[in-house]
């Protein structure tokens, strides 16, 4: 790959090499590090603010757009150039402001990715752990405001350092010491938290419901990999088209749910048309004492049934008898759009305004939807029925042909939350690419030859198709699924830690201070919600139950999300240490700016003589 290199001393001035240590800190900030150490963030903070005095002439400012904080040129901002499918999907769009494609991008990349499959089953799961109709829909609250904890987090950390990457972005900039520590760990937890696996063999199953086709080892495994190829393909080859098909997706499902959320309000109202068919129990669960009828009185059964919002398990039965447990984040999925930030138009407006947009979407929809089931489908038959609440629904008020028709559309759902999961994981592997840290950094940092981030998607999907294809069914697997969910509480604990430490005193000579700041009660609020997931799975099962696995100890997957951390220690130490003091050498970087015009690191290995001489010329200088 053609690039041109951009002298550190001269180009790049406050990326001054520090040579008593083996890596200069940092990751491109508009050609600038953020530095792991505190005097150069300090001048990281000072030139941000002289490129927000310099922009102001223009009427703008860094801090309104943040364009300028990632050096990605314009015209590769994808989300929010592309019209097509809004245009088809809104008439009058072309009276609304220039921003507002990029908005809807923005706000349909986190509905997309946080509505799947769970709001079609996990009802039933709630109603089981609360007991009553009136504390299941008090959990579903309580889940939406610690997602919108969790969505103000990343509001506040997307605006002030608004480039893709999202957690590796704000973990190396809060946890600097030692340097690129944080960066290698996190590169092991991507892998782990991106993989689609899950979702594309729920896509296989629904799908080939809705055909008709039985659902064999083979058949499903087949149809999942299918399904991960063309999310590659598309979004690896086709961008603009990628976007196309996950925005018309997405709208798609936010029409249908609110189809079936007022249907569900009008057959509680009483209209002759969506009544309950009679040969079905007939629904009385909003008669007052029915609607607290059964209500747990117990601490424990609260906090199971919280526990299944944010983190519900669905058992799905396979034809060869074995259980599959996959988790479905009821609502997680706020942070996507921080995965592509690079990638959106005047990132910190869209941010502030789309992801509070998305998520105020979705808790309105899971609270209707909700309202819906529990008017059309008894209690009992939720509770006793082997078959998904949504499937219930369908069969009172339209009647059983209407089943396959249901599995369809939710195959749909699940094809927009992988297209739009993985559209922003390929941007995380590209960003850890764009560090210069990983192997054949250039491969993954390029755009080339589809002006996507091919390599980064590439990656991503032999990972999944390795856990679909290699992984045998059973503990094994659940063991890999659950290991995901978990990551991802690791590192939002982590991340709404650091979070809390730059607001305290002893970060103020950080001075941070991102055009949207969450409440300081709002961040302790997300922290301890994540710390709550992260230690719980440590708790034993009740006796007489059994745990997630058959064979494996309960806290197989806890266990081995601390663990895996260790292979990005391990990493770090052999390439930023040991190999540096066994050969001789010291790492330094040097900015490079790609023919794409996407500016990336690379390390130089300098002799300790050449670094020396070094030294003494920057000194006499």
């Amino acid at each position: 790959m053609a690039v041109q290199g951009l002298d550190v001393g001269e180009s790049a001035p406050l990326l001054e090499q520090d040579s008593s240590e083996n890596i200069v800190g940092g990751s491109a900030v508009d050609g600038v590090a953020i530095s792991r150490s505190q005097a150069n963030g300090e001048q990281i903070q000072n030139s941000y603010r002289s490129s927000k005095s310099t922009d102001a002439r223009l009427g703008t400012t860094a801090q309104d757009q943040g364009e300028s904080y990632d050096n990605v040129p314009k015209e590769k901002r994808q989300l929010g150039s592309d019209t097509l499918s809004f245009c088809l999907l809104y008439p009058c769009l072309h009276v609304l402001p220039p921003h507002c494609p990029g908005l809807f991008s923005a706000a349909f990349l986190i509905f997309n990715r946080v509505i799947g499959t769970g709001i079609y089953a996990t009802p039933s799961n709630i109603l089981r752990a609360s007991g009553s109709v009136g504390v299941a829909l008090i959990m579903w609250l309580v889940g939406a405001l610690i997602a919108a904890c969790g969505t103000a987090v990343y509001i506040d950390l997307g605006t002030g350092l608004p480039r893709s990457g999202g957690e590796k972005n704000y973990l190396e900039f809060i946890y600097r010491r030692p340097k690129f520590m944080a960066t290698c760990i996190f590169t092991v937890y991507t892998l782990i938290m991106g993989t689609a696996t899950a979702n594309s063999v729920v896509f296989s199953e629904y799908l080939l419901h809705a055909f008709a086709i039985e659902p064999t080892y083979f058949h499903t495994r087949l149809v999942a990999f299918c399904c991960l190829t063309f999310v590659c393909f598309i979004h690896g080859t086709c961008l603009k088209w990628g976007l196309r098909v996950q925005n018309t997706l997405a709208a798609f499902k936010l029409v249908v749910l609110a189809l079936i959320s007022f249907s569900g309000i009008l057959s509680l109202a009483g209209v002759p048309a969506f009544r309950v068919k009679p040969e079905y129990e007939q629904p009385d669960n909003f008669r007052w004492h029915k609607f607290w009828e059964g209500s747990g009185t117990g601490m424990n059964a609260f906090v199971s049934g919280l526990y299944n919002v944010i983190w519900q398990v669905l058992i799905l039965e396979l034809r060869c008898h074995f259980a599959n447990v996959l988790r479905s984040r009821s609502f997680i999925g706020y942070s996507n759009a921080n995965y592509a930030l690079s990638e959106v138009k005047d990132p910190v407006r869209t941010i502030k305004k789309a992801a509070p947009l998305a998520m105020i979407s979705v808790s309105m929809v899971y609270l209707f939807i909700n309202v819906a089931y529990f008017a059309v489908v008894s209690k009992t038959d939720i509770l006793e029925s082997r078959r998904i609440v949504a499937a219930l629904y369908f069969r009172n008020l339209f009647g059983t042909t209407t089943e396959r028709a249901l599995s369809g559309f939710i195959s749909l759902s699940t094809l927009g939350n992988l297209l739009a999961g993985q559209f922003s994981q390929g941007r995380v592997i590209q960003e850890l690419g764009r560090e210069g840290i990983l192997p054949y950094a250039y491969f993954f940092a390029s755009n080339k030859p589809f002006n996507a981030p091919l390599a980064g998607l590439f990656t991503q999907y032999l990972v999944s198709c390795t856990f679909l294809l290699a992984v045998p069914p059973g503990d094994a697997y659940l063991f890999l699924i659950s290991l995901s969910s978990y990551s991802l509480s690791l590192i939002n604990m982590l991340v709404a830690l650091g979070l809390l430490l730059l607001y305290s005193r002893a970060y103020k000579a950080w001075d941070w201070n991102p055009p949207f700041s969450a409440p300081k009660i709002i961040i302790l609020l997300f922290f301890l919600s994540n710390v709550f997931l992260v230690f719980v799975p440590f708790l034993p099962p009740k006796q007489g139950k059994h745990g997630t696995y058959k064979d494996l100890p309960y806290w197989a997957h806890p266990v081995g999300g601390f663990a895996i951390s260790l292979f990005g220690v391990a990493y770090w130490y052999l390439w930023s240490v040991w190999l540096p003091k066994k050969n001789g050498y010291k790492l330094q970087r040097k900015w490079v700016l790609q023919d794409d015009g996407v500016s990336r690191s690379v390390f130089k290995k300098i002799p300790v003589g050449e670094v020396g001489g070094q030294d003494e010329a920057r000194e006499s200088s």
